[in-house]
């Protein structure tokens, strides 16, 4: 049935927009009408308190910035904003000389099976990255917010604590009252840094509703869209906390790997355009995945899910208890799977949604200021290069674990005084080390780095052998085979060192 509320002039508007429309998206907040090429968004002429759309001026202000928030990330989508007024006869038109009695906002219609809400596991290891990648760069040029940004967390701390009280009856008292107070003391705990992080830059304008419903996947790559326009507390946030949404969303929905993946692609292409605020920035993180996931408990208990509110405080109450940090270095020569290998074994090392993987083939192309798909000379390779890569990927990994933060280093630790010195980097950050050594076949591992396509490293069969003359020292560390399954030899990894993967049980989340 077409909503067009109490106002008149709405319901006839709804119904003027909807006869040519396939389908209607009704919102809190808004109309979508759904034409096979064209979408127009509408305004509902309420004030929800948070959000007040009761005049055709404010209705405008809002569609204004939604229209210039969203065209950054997604220029394709949005259009325009369209007037609407009466033709002659008084028959509604578009774009008329007389008076506007409304706005809407004209988008392109897309495929909205594409969207990830609809098919999580399309969040693959390279879409990941694709994903971590793009909201970086989204936030490296985004509006600086350094007066006003640390606030917005602040903000939703109290709101998230008098909604979900509210609803306590629905969502448990007991572990409502429990997730507010252990938020409530995190957030004074992590306030300092959080202030700090805004003076410094972390705090901009951000995209501010960032999970996998408002991600679309379009010719390969993810498109960010319906950013929050209508409350400067939600969208000028810290970045970090942007991007907590979608590492929220895909851990909840067990796809940690996922959310390992998107962080550890978001931090290296992040490192190019932000200081070392960027890595001990993590210590907030839990909070973060908190706050969002108290989020998502509200909404989901007032769209009368209880059920998956009640997953939701669970959530965010064990985020506040995070495990231990953990530092994991995986060496070995090229072709030998370390990346495969560190990204399976991420998830399940310290806090959620897993490990940070630092690889120093990324780190040397983000020293070189090039793209991680870009080809390198071998005299990148050698010298000082060499020595500064190590030096980066080791202080990044330092700062991560004193943020509390499990690391996994991905490197080929071919130098024994470099096995050494991660090593050292555990013992001197108290944190329990594990250093893996992969091992294979030489023709293998050739035939393997000959297929590479797109990826960070350059290796080739030339290398190896290089490779093969430069090995130093015994190796100490565990040996494990890896010429057959990759993955297979980190899951048998995984459970000699720490038992059975515990696989959280939660209600979908729709």
């Amino acid at each position: 049935m077409m909503a067009g509320g109490g106002d008149p002039v709405e319901t006839e508007i709804c119904a003027w927009l909807g006869a040519d429309a396939d389908r209607t998206i009704e919102t809190a907040c808004a109309h979508v009408f759904l034409g096979p090429e064209t979408a127009f968004k509408m305004k509902r002429h309420v004030d929800l308190g948070y959000a007040d759309f009761s005049t055709p001026d404010k209705r405008l202000w809002a569609l204004e910035r939604e229209l210039a928030f969203n065209k950054p990330a997604a220029p394709d989508i949005y259009r325009a904003i369209r007037k609407i007024g009466r033709g002659p006869g008084g028959a509604l038109a578009f774009d008329g000389p007389g008076e506007a009695l409304d706005y809407v906002l004209e988008m392109r219609r897309f495929d909205e099976t594409k969207v990830l809400a609809a098919d999580p596991d399309a969040v693959d290891g390279a879409m990941a990255d694709a994903l971590g990648r793009t909201i970086a760069g989204f936030h490296a040029v985004a509006p600086l917010r350094a007066e006003t940004g640390w606030s917005g967390m602040d903000y939703t701390v109290k709101s998230n604590a008098r909604l979900l009280r509210e609803l306590a009856g629905q969502l448990g008292e007991e572990r409502v009252e429990t997730l507010v107070e252990l938020t409530a003391a995190e957030l004074a705990r992590q306030r300092p840094l959080l202030q700090a992080r805004a003076a410094a830059g972390f705090a901009r304008r951000c995209h501010g509703d960032l999970h996998l419903g408002n991600i679309l996947v379009e010719n390969g790559r993810p498109v960010l869209f319906d950013c929050i326009e209508f409350n400067d507390f939600l969208s000028d946030i810290d970045i970090q906390y942007d991007l907590a949404f979608l590492l929220m969303d895909l851990d909840f929905r067990d796809r940690p790997a996922a959310a390992v993946r998107v962080l550890s692609a978001y931090l290296d292409e992040a490192g190019r355009t932000f200081g070392d605020g960027l890595w001990s920035g993590l210590a907030a993180l839990p909070l973060m995945l908190s706050v969002r996931a108290g989020v998502r408990a509200h909404v989901s208990a007032h769209s009368d899910d209880d059920a998956l509110g009640r997953a939701y405080v669970d959530f965010g109450i064990a985020q506040l208890s995070p495990a231990p940090p953990v530092l994991a270095a995986v060496g070995g020569l090229s072709g030998t799977g370390k990346s495969t290998f560190a990204r399976a074994i991420a998830p399940a090392l310290g806090p959620a949604p897993g490990a940070v993987v630092l690889r120093t083939d990324e780190v040397r192309k983000r020293l070189m200021k090039v793209p991680p798909d870009a080809r390198l000379p071998a005299s990148a390779y050698a010298g000082d290069l060499v020595a500064r890569t190590y030096d980066t990927a080791i202080e990044n990994a330092r700062a991560l674990l004193q943020a509390g933060r499990g690391v996994v280093l991905d490197a080929t630790f071919l130098d024994a005084g470099l096995r050494r010195r991660v090593e050292g980097l555990a013992a001197d950050c108290g944190v329990a080390f594990h250093g893996v050594w992969l091992e294979a076949p030489l023709e293998t591992l050739k035939a393997r780095v000959s297929a590479r396509v797109g990826d960070a490293s350059d290796a080739t069969a030339d290398t190896l052998d290089g490779q093969v003359a430069r090995l130093g020292g015994e190796v100490g560390w565990t040996r494990v085979d890896t010429s057959a399954d990759t993955a297979a030899a980190a899951r048998s990894w995984l459970a000699e060192h720490f038992g059975s993967p515990h696989t959280r049980v939660a209600p979908e989340p729709r």
